[in-house]
């Protein structure tokens, strides 16, 4: 199944998480709750006038910034500025690797080290090892991944804002909040494994429904290249996306990744690899050593 969406402004927002918003900006998660505030007076001042004194400047700065950006979203309400890709496909897995519709292989790193439960993980331990037979259940979500992309284009009035950096900060929140918002979808409609979810904003961003959605860049996708395995899989172009020689996505408020719905499905950090993990990888993924290295400067030991 692949489909292309598009969502209004209206329709993404309240899928904006801002704590991550107020991080941009260097103020610490506290601050996020001004978004829980209601918009009279009094409850703005009470507001404020909880923080310690010598940081209510601070918390009447948070206020600007959060007031701006309100503005901004209430501007573009019904733009159909919010585009998503996502492709739910028949999947296997072969040691790290994970073959995706029979042709496609994404090789995956593994943990070097155990972590707390004693498991070196990697994102290939939540697909089933073997082909799929016809006999098998196909409700079987773990012979199943989803691929996704979502993207947020600029609105029609952005030239005449005058909060260029603001809209640059929203526009990546809003490419995170549509990717909240589609894959709430696919878990209760489109994949279907989780019809009757009920949860609320603050649920979703705490996580709390079954599977994962890791995407490139997450600490257990360190590899910003499988961005071009992505694009064989999703045709990134059908959104507008294009990809730069090292995979870095345009427009920057772009995000992709994949989607597993097992149980256990966990987020963990890769962490460093060693020279014979780094030599495993290059070999799976079909590149030499040197561009490896380029793609994974950050975690090679």
């Amino acid at each position: 199944m692949r489909r292309a969406l598009t969502y209004t402004v209206r329709e993404v927002a309240p899928y904006i998480n801002w704590l991550y918003y107020f991080h941009t900006w260097g103020m610490e998660p506290r601050f996020a709750s001004v978004a829980d505030v209601h918009n009279c007076p009094s409850c703005r001042a009470t507001w404020i006038a909880a923080f310690p004194s010598e940081e209510q400047a601070k918390a009447r700065e948070a206020m600007k910034l959060y007031d701006e950006a309100m503005e901004l979203l209430r501007q573009w309400a019904d733009e159909p500025i919010c585009h998503a890709l996502f492709l739910l496909s028949e999947a296997y897995s072969e040691g790290d690797d994970i073959v995706i519709d029979g042709t496609i292989r994404i090789p995956f790193l593994r943990q070097q080290h155990a972590g707390k439960k004693g498991y070196t993980l990697c994102l290939s331990d939540f697909i089933r090892e073997t082909s799929p037979l016809p006999e098998q259940n196909d409700r079987d979500i773990t012979n199943t991944i989803g691929i996704f992309a979502t993207t947020v284009s600029h609105p029609s009035n952005f030239h005449l804002s005058s909060f260029n950096f603001q809209l640059s900060i929203l526009t990546d929140r809003l490419a995170e909040a549509t990717a909240e918002k589609l894959h709430e979808e696919v878990r209760k409609h489109y994949w279907g494994y989780a019809p009757d979810e009920r949860f609320t904003m603050r649920e979703l961003h705490e996580e709390r429904f079954q599977g994962i959605r890791p995407a490139i860049g997450y600490p257990s996708l360190p590899d910003q290249s499988i961005n071009f395995l992505i694009d064989q899989l999703l045709h990134l172009s059908d959104i507008g996306v294009t990809l730069s020689e090292n995979g870095a996505m345009h427009p920057h408020s772009t995000v992709s990744g994949f989607m597993f719905a097992h149980p256990k499905a966990q987020y963990f950090s890769v962490g460093n690899i060693s020279e014979e993990q780094l030599t495993d990888y290059a070999k799976r993924r079909g590149i030499d050593i040197l561009q490896t290295k380029k793609f994974l400067t950050a975690i090679i030991t």
